[in-house]
């Protein structure tokens, strides 16, 4: 299994008390939200491991767990600051018109004209919409070396197309 095949979900941070708890710094929209996922993919050593969540709980404005089989200090301190993922087939299905960022990372960006405005290398959550970090081409005729462009459906962004990766989107590449 590659590391571009596994979502990183969240990294272990330090030990928490003498009974193997570890703190967690979760990635997941809600804290809680790393717990709905099992097994996790746990970055130790420089090699992936299944691991089990044995228990966890919120404790003040965070959360911690005990992986199973760690039963005290010394074996939660080996786990300290290694990254959790899981696999993409553990993420829920999405309806039709709803996407997740990493599917749309690595996709080609194309105008209504066909102007070719580069890949999308990640995004920005704003607040009030996502918005497309588009690199574009090295050549590119308007001289830009990146666009943001809002994930607005129906105003910028036209189509989406996973599978082909490509979006088409009503903007000006002079932008």
């Amino acid at each position: 299994m590659s590391n571009k095949e596994l979502i990183v979900v969240g990294r272990l941070g330090s030990a928490y008390g003498i009974r193997g708890w570890l703190k967690v710094n979760a990635f997941t929209d809600s804290l809680e939200g790393i717990f709905e996922y099992s097994p996790w993919l746990v970055l130790h050593q420089g090699e992936w491991q299944e691991m089990k969540v044995a228990d966890w709980r919120r404790h003040n404005n965070g959360i911690i767990c005990r992986l199973a089989g760690v039963e005290d200090r010394n074996q939660a301190e080996q786990y300290i600051n290694c990254d959790v993922a899981i696999l993409p087939a553990q993420l829920e299905a999405l309806p039709e018109d709803e996407f997740y960022w990493r599917d749309l990372v690595g996709c080609t960006v194309v105008n209504t004209q066909g102007y070719d405005m580069g890949k999308v290398t990640g995004l920005l959550e704003t607040g009030s919409n996502d918005v497309l970090e588009v690199e574009a081409k090295s050549n590119d005729a308007f001289g830009k070396r990146e666009r943001l462009i809002p994930f607005v459906t129906e105003q910028f962004i036209l189509e989406v197309d996973t599978l082909g990766k490509k979006i088409v989107v009503d903007w000006d590449p002079s932008f």
